[in-house]
């Protein structure tokens, strides 16, 4: 049973990795699985510290994933429409079955908010709309780094309790 946790965990783990930059797949909180699975064996003793911290980094790290384009809208000199822009090309980029729209969601939504808000100046909503992508961006390279780290921590702790897995 210890053998079939630690391949789920590690599976879940590797697709945390990849969803942190693949929009389909769960992220950050895949990976946090993977490292409960890993704590459910046998083999290794639990320590709720390491999961009580990972978890509460998973849940800020996964809010900020839906907050830092709106900032990088507003930061860019969008306005309230822009950021809702923002949100909701969001929310439809991820609904929306065409490639990469994730990423291209925000970015429209963040234009067309500005357009609806001031139709005439062109300049400013395509500032905005980048400012969204540039967001969008920092958001993904954050997960993919805590997603590297929870990897690392799956990894450091089957190295600790090797002779017990295999």
């Amino acid at each position: 049973m210890d053998l079939l946790l630690l391949i789920l965990g590690f599976i879940c783990v590797i697709v945390g990795v990849l969803g942190s930059f693949i929009p389909v797949l769960p992220g950050l909180s895949s990976c946090w699985v993977g490292l409960l699975l890993l704590y459910l064996t046998k083999a290794v003793e639990n320590n709720y510290w390491v999961l009580g911290i990972t978890f509460v980094l998973m849940v800020i790290i996964t809010i900020l994933d839906y907050v830092i384009p709106s900032k990088g809208t507003k930061k860019f000199g969008g306005s309230s429409y822009g950021v809702w822009g923002t949100n909701i090309g969001l929310i439809i980029g991820i609904i929306a079955p065409i490639p990469f729209g994730i990423i291209i969601g925000p970015f429209v939504g963040a234009f067309i908010g500005e357009l609806i808000y001031d139709s005439q100046n062109h300049k400013r909503a395509l500032k905005a709309a980048t400012g969204s992508l540039l967001g969008f961006l920092a958001s993904s390279f954050i997960n993919f780094l805590f997603s590297i780290t929870y990897l690392g921590i799956f990894l450091k702790i089957v190295w600790e309790y090797r002779n017990i897995f295999f």
